[in-house]
């Protein structure tokens, strides 16, 4: 489903080394299957969802879905991509102010799907995230922890075949966080969906298939005992 090949991604630095973002990686994730993305901060980990999303270009290498190169599509092309093909929820809650939580959470469909089919088809994504009694409160109206799963809902309204999560459950408390990954494990073996969640959340290493770790831009085995939390924490 999804394959990475000798995935690489430098930015130039004033005066020194370039900065070594993603320094080769290679990765296969089958349908069905999650990955759990572990890493110190600035370890590269948003840096290769941007690459996967084709909202990033590589410096070499290359990002394949379903056997497509994707990381050589056109604008155009790559916009339909996200939308059609790929389901990304990302660290910013992109919701619009003065619309309902439902509403936020089918703009993904609007493309091609009347109003009250979108409704149909995500309300019970919502229902499951324990949404179901804010689905007409407004975004503004919503917890923190609420609009990251109205995020999670669009991001998996157009039923993807491969969702990228970065920190989807960062804002949630420790039993929604556990739903919300229960939820995320389900759906991947429902509509056999590869999964690559990048994550500090310690919980979520026991909802993957696979765990691994990935530091000064190329991805190792994981080690728990390096810990789970940011680089320069407590």
């Amino acid at each position: 489903m999804l394959e990475l090949r000798d995935l690489v991604k430098h930015y130039p630095a004033v005066g020194g080394e370039p900065v070594r973002a993603v320094d080769g990686v290679s990765l296969s994730v089958a349908p069905g299957e999650m990955v759990a993305l572990y890493g110190p901060s600035g370890s590269g980990k948003t840096t290769l969802l941007l690459m996967v999303a084709a909202l990033l270009e590589p410096t070499s290498g290359s990002v394949f879905v379903n056997g497509r190169d994707i990381s050589s599509l056109s604008e155009r092309e790559a916009s339909t991509f996200r939308l059609s093909e790929m389901g990304f929820v990302r660290q910013n809650f992109d919701l619009l102010p003065g619309v309902t939580a439902i509403d936020n959470a089918v703009l993904k469909l609007l493309k091609d799907t009347r109003w009250r089919e979108a409704h149909r088809r995500v309300q019970p994504l919502l229902e499951r995230l324990g949404l179901g009694g804010r689905l007409e409160h407004r975004a503004e109206t919503l917890s923190m922890g609420e609009r990251q799963r109205v995020m999670i809902a669009r991001a998996l309204s157009s039923e993807p075949r491969l969702l990228l999560a970065d920190e989807p459950t960062g804002s949630l408390d420790s039993q929604r966080s556990r739903e919300v990954l229960e939820l995320l494990r389900e759906l991947c073996r429902e509509r056999e969906v590869a999964v690559v969640l990048v994550s500090h959340d310690p919980q979520a290493a026991a909802y993957a298939d696979r765990v691994l770790a990935l530091r000064d831009g190329k991805l190792t085995s994981y080690d728990p005992e390096q810990g789970f939390a940011p680089a320069g924490s407590k």
